[in-house]
């Protein structure tokens, strides 16, 4: 995954129009993805601190995790790794 500046990130999201999660659905969202995680570690595939940072940054801003891999897709430049601007 191309690095990417978690605070642009943010500002991105912040301007999406999607349902944003209730605190009571984020905070099971954070144990689903602990869960996932620790499966991801299980299978030898341990997400980096940048791929942490940047589904915590998502979780803090209500994103639901069915809607966080169609937001990575939007960030990058078709057929490439860069960040679209």
């Amino acid at each position: 995954m191309a690095q990417i500046d978690l605070e642009t990130l943010r500002e991105r999201i912040r301007q999406m129009d999607f349902q944003r999660g209730t605190p009571e659905q984020i905070a099971l969202w954070r144990e689903d993805v602990a869960e996932a995680r620790a499966n991801l570690a299980i299978e030898d595939m341990t997400p980096t601190i940048d791929e942490d940072a940047m589904f915590a940054m998502m979780l803090d801003e209500g994103v639901p995790p069915a809607v966080m891999p169609s937001i990575i897709l939007s960030l990058y430049q078709p057929g490439t790794h860069q960040i679209a601007a």
